[in-house]
This record gives structure tokens, sequence and C-alpha cells, in this order.
């Protein structure tokens, strides 16, 4: 299909609603339409489906991948996305911004020895491809390797099922979502004074095709819920927020789950009004469950990413089947938890994506590995090779990543500290990862005293090094949470969404900051 084509469907599909995500009787949706005027139909379509409406045949990937190896790599793959994402959001009781983002386009990668070479197209028109497909080959320098004849179709595992997709969910279906959230923020307290609130969605698919034949499409839906809330008291100002994001349809905003985001945005803004100033200096922090997983993803799992390894960029480089925390701690990395943002079928190389146990009682275990840091290693691949689009070539990266539960419980690992501070909710921070070192600012936590959760603090920093903090753990929890919240990780300008978690944890010893110390 050229960019004129699927401009022209489009604009058959977008003109039916204020976000461009639904349809006037009798026209079918963006994820139903199986042509579009001048593109015939895939004849393969049970092979390619999702992408024969955009006239992408089996015929058509041969030639590409053909193309891609004709100048002697040693691998080759094509990478297809289409992504309808809606953006509504809502402040001061009105609409300020309703938009649609739609891409639609190919990435071509050929690898030769450690070297990739990429190329990538928004048009799906056999001579576009042709061209990304040469640019991409342009790595190798030899003679013609041949591409496949046949491709082989593995079925999927379903961890994101959903009913009705949301392009064909209407606006003024989504709208009384943020609506009922924004009022019930104004009813919950009469100091919240400003909420703004957003709703995001996506529909699409990708495809993957590679030269040892295989081929895979996986349908791919996300949506988030975010709340922030403004409260004054006294002539001072407070603000916080909250949010939700799942792989699911419009059957994930339940009542209950509206009524959890109006209640954590407005209580985590108020009770700012009570929170005293953190003591600093090195102590034992203990880190709630949930969202304090953040710290473990950055601060210790990119670390165990086997790109960063493989370079010996980072610490955990020559540490594989060496004791590296306490034997209770184990980690892993897991693709398989239903409906969850991190949450894949496969990963974007179309290896299979499972749970991959990076530390096991206290050892590591193994790296997150995509297929070039796999062969590097003699290893297979762990699912993780993960792009932010069609544009960029795959890495190594997380999926939802989280501790084991422990053999402690919550209320002993708080009444064993008889100073130090609890972190509930984390806002920002800054790693090195390399050396693990970090900084990581606390929004919202209590004082620990004489082993009992006392007053609020906010503006708190945690300083350290993720490593040595991995190994000052020592009391786990058996209450672990894998949270809900948008989380999305950023690397090399690549950004995927990723969950995370981590049971009640305490680690003996780590550096407090106060205000004066805070990063943006």
């Amino acid at each position: 299909m050229n960019r004129r084509a699927f401009v022209e469907l489009g604009a058959t599909v977008l003109a039916g609603g204020l976000l461009g995500c639904s349809s006037t009787s009798g026209v079918p949706t963006a994820l139903e339409m199986p042509t579009t005027a001048g593109v015939k139909p895939s004849t393969d379509a049970p092979r390619v489906t999702y992408f024969s409406r955009f006239g992408v045949t089996e015929a058509m990937i041969r030639e590409t991948i053909g193309v891609a190896m004709s100048r002697g790599g040693d691998y080759a793959d094509l990478f297809f996305q289409h992504q309808v994402a809606n953006n509504l959001s809502l402040e001061d009781g009105q609409v300020n911004r309703a938009y649609t983002r739609v891409e639609l386009g190919v990435g071509v990668r050929v690898v030769k020895g450690d070297q990739t070479g990429y190329g990538y197209t928004e048009e799906l028109t056999a001579d576009a491809l042709r061209r990304a497909a040469q640019t991409a080959a342009a790595v190798a320098d030899g003679p013609a390797r041949p591409g496949p004849q046949h491709f082989s179709v593995d079925p999927l595992p379903q961890r994101y099922p959903v009913r009705t997709t949301w392009d064909a969910i209407k606006p003024e279906q989504k709208l009384p979502i943020l609506t009922t959230a924004n009022e019930a923020a104004f009813k919950a307290d009469p100091r919240v004074k400003k909420v703004s609130m957003s709703l995001v969605d996506e529909a699409g698919a990708i495809l993957i095709a590679d030269s040892q034949g295989r081929l895979v499409e996986d349908v791919q839906p996300m949506t988030a819920l975010r709340m922030s809330c403004v409260a004054e008291q006294n002539g001072r100002r407070e603000q916080n927020g909250y949010n939700v994001a799942g792989r699911q349809g419009l059957d994930f905003y339940t009542p209950e789950r509206i009524e959890r985001v109006v209640r954590e945005a407005t209580a985590r803004t108020l009770i700012l009004f009570d929170a005293v100033d953190a003591p600093v200096g090195e102590m034992p922090v203990v880190l709630a469950a949930g969202s304090s997983g953040i710290l473990l993803h950055e601060a210790i799992g990119h670390g165990m990413e086997a790109d960063f390894n493989r370079k010996g960029v980072s610490i955990y480089a020559d540490k594989i089947g060496k004791p590296i925390a306490k034997p209770f701690v184990s980690i892993v990395d897991d693709a398989t938890n239903e409906f969850a943002r991190g949450a894949i079928n496969v990963d974007d190389e179309g290896n299979a994506a499972g749970v991959t146990t990076l530390v096991d009682k206290g050892i590591l275990a193994t790296y997150l590995h995509d297929a070039i840091s796999a062969k590097h290693y003699g290893v297979k691949p762990t699912g993780n090779g993960r792009r932010e689009s069609y544009k960029h070539a795959p890495l190594p990266r997380m999926r939802s990543t989280y501790m084991l539960p422990g053999p402690h419980r919550k209320d002993e690992i708080i009444a064993s500290v008889k100073k130090g501070i609890f972190c509930s909710s984390f806002s920002n921070g800054q790693v090195s990862i390399g050396a693990g070192d970090f900084t990581f600012y606390v929004r919202n936590g209590y004082l620990i005293e004489d082993g009992k959760l006392t007053r609020p603090i906010k503006d708190v920093n945690l300083i350290g090094n993720g490593p040595k903090a991995l190994e000052q753990v020592d009391m786990v929890a058996d209450d672990l949470v894998i949270d809900e919240g948008g989380w999305t990780c950023g690397k090399d300008v690549q950004s995927v969404p990723v969950s995370q978690g981590i049971p009640t944890v305490r680690v003996a010893a780590m550096t407090v900051g106060g205000r004066a110390q805070k990063k943006g």
C-alpha cells in the first residue's frame, strides 16, 4: 500500500468520530477493514491476516527477505506495525485535548556478525520494501544467501484478548469515565481545586517474518487512565496523582478501578499537607509493595540486560552463577501476566516470551537476551528483544520485572526498624546503568519510629548503588504486588511499555537525602 492509499483509508475510517476511533453505521473500523480502494487483499490470508488489508502478501514478504539476504547477511527480518492511538483529556471539567495518532510501516533488519543494517518505510509497496531491504543489506558484502520458500506459523498465547477493539469505541463511550472520576475527585475533599485527567487507548498489531521462515502476527491493545490533583490549604498548594494501565479494552474501567484512581490521587495529594521533612543520612529503608519496583527496574534490571554485559558496561558482566543477593531473594522478568501493561505474547523478533528468572535464590542465573546477545553467549533468546516501533531495531529490554515473595511479613519488617523511612510512591530518578549508581525521588512515604509508621514525609531522595542495595536487602515480605501504573521504559532513545512490582522489602542501609538534594 502506498502512502496516498493509506491516507485515503485513514480518512475513510477516521471520519466517524471526534477522536477518529469510531465508525458510522455500516462502515467498518480500521481493525475490521479487509481492503482499500486500489489494493487487492492478500491471497495468503491464512498466514497474513491482519496486514492483508494493507496489501501485504506472503509473496511480498519472501521477495523482501530475498533482497535483504542478497549481500550475504547472516539473518534478516521484517517488522510490520500498525497502530491507532487516541488521547482524550479533561481539565477544569472540560475536554481540552482530543487527538489521534496513526502509524503504519515496516522495518527491515539484516544482521552480519555483530553488525546490524536497518531500513524502514511508511509505504507498504513492493518497491518501497525492496529499497528498505537494500539499505539494510548494505551491512554485508558477500554472496547472496537464499531466503525462505515457505513460512511456518506457530499459535500464540492469548494474554490480552479484548471483546471490542479500541478503534470501535466511540468518544461518547469514553467521556463518562473521565467526567465520573473528575466529579468524584472534587467531591472527595473541598481542598481539591483542580483536576486534570487523560484517557489513552491504542489498537494495532505487529507482524514479524524472518529468514528462518517464521511468520507471526499479534494484535496488541493498550489503555491508560491518569489523574492529577491540585489541592489548597491555608494558601499552600500541593500536587500529586495516580494512574492505571493495562492491555485491555473498555471493560478495564470498572467502577472499582475508577474509584481507586480517585481515592489514590486525592489521598496522595492531601497527605502532603501533613508531611514533614525526613531525616538525612544512612539508615534502613523499607520499600512498599508495588510501585517501589521502579527502583528494582532502574537500578538493577537494566544492569541485567545482555547488551550492557556483552559490552562490559554492566557491573554484572562477570557475575553469572555467582551470589549477588541473600538466598531468599529471587527476581524474574515476566511476559505472561495477563492484561498487564508489560505483557507480550511474542517479542519483537518473533521469539517466545515467557518467564525469565534473573536471580534465583540470590544467584545471578541469566541475562535478558535478544537474538544477537543470545548468539554471543551461546544460549536461547529469552523473548526480551523489544523495540519502540518499526523505525527501530530491537534491543534487550524488560517486560514485567519483579522480586518474588519472601519469608517475612510486612508488619514484621516495619517492626524491625527503630529509625528509618517507609517509601510508598516514587516520582522519578537518575541512574548510571554501568555502575548502578542512582538517585530516586520519593513523593510519598512515612517515618518509621520504634517499629511503627508515624508521620508522613515528602521530598525525599534515595541515593545509592543498585547492586549494593540488592546485597543490602535483608528482609522480603510475602505480599508481592505487581503495580498497575502506566510505566514506560526508555533506553537508547526508544520507549516501551513495562510493568514492575516488588513485595515489601527492607534495605538494611541506604543514604536518605532531603529537600536540598532533590533531583528534577
